[in-house]
């Protein structure tokens, strides 16, 4: 391969990295999902992926497939985009639907009820309440008192000076706020109300299910990945064992298989 087409390999995968599953909210470059990228003479990018399972949701298949064409079409330099999910029990519907430009509700049009817009919602604010809790958690956790924090505007937050893990978490949780509205507060619920410094505590293990069954869900796909393909993905965090979860009192939901809801 030559440089410039080495280079233009690491410019997709870098642009597929911003894609994430949109349960767990984990890149699907970093869970292993992309297995094969390749780029024509006329500057084409072909994307193959696979899932754990063959029965993975649809809705929840599509929108990834979806975010990788449109993520390999914001490079400047891409002609065409062909995202083709391979060994999924919709393999069909799927990659023809992406191909044509359909959307979700077009693709199934007898099964499904909400389109790409309200299912990327969906998820969207599922992992807002995510990067929420780990945001609040860390600020918690370097000593910042919790009527100020939840005073801070957007513009406070993003003035405010953090470690460098705190940094991350803050860009993170950043892009999903808008997902929200109502209170220009940085700290709001996924409805837009206000969060209660004397109630923070029992927020705060409200939301941590949302987590707790995105990490359960994490460590499922990758072994079951692994499982199926005999590979696992690099740069994984520990997975939690099943005691782990038993300890924090919350029951893990496992994968569906219904065509709206993973």
């Amino acid at each position: 391969m030559t440089d410039r087409g080495q280079v233009r390999i690491d410019a997709v995968r870098a642009a597929l990295d911003q894609v994430t599953d949109p349960e767990l909210d984990e890149s699907v470059v970093e869970l292993g999902f992309v297995i094969a990228i390749d780029i024509t003479d006329d500057d084409g990018v072909n994307v193959d992926f696979r899932l754990p399972t063959y029965w993975c949701a649809a809705n929840f298949s599509y929108l990834m497939a979806a975010d990788m064409r449109d993520a390999v079409l914001s490079l400047p330099w891409v002609t065409r985009a062909s995202i083709r999910l391979d060994e999924h029990m919709f393999i069909a519907e799927i990659n023809d639907g992406i191909a044509q430009g359909k959307d979700f509700a077009e693709a199934f049009p007898t099964e499904a009820s909400d389109d790409l817009a309200s299912i990327r919602l969906h998820f969207g604010l599922k992992s807002f309440e995510r990067r929420q809790e780990a945001l609040l958690r860390h600020m918690l956790s370097l000593g910042h008192d919790p009527v100020a924090i939840l005073d801070l505007d957007v513009s406070g937050l993003e003035r405010l000076a953090f470690d460098d893990e705190g940094i991350v978490l803050r860009m993170r949780y950043l892009v999903r706020r808008p997902l929200t509205h109502g209170l220009p507060s940085a700290f709001v619920t996924r409805a837009g109300e206000p969060i209660m410094p004397e109630t923070l505590h029992v927020y705060l293990r409200h939301i941590r299910r949302v987590g707790l069954n995105a990490e359960f869900n994490g460590a499922l796909c990758r072994g079951l990945l692994a499982a199926r393909y005999g590979t696992t993905s690099a740069a994984l965090p520990p997975e939690p064992g099943l005691a782990d979860f038993m300890r924090q009192g919350q029951a893990p939901r496992p994968h569906g298989t219904d065509i709206r809801r993973r």
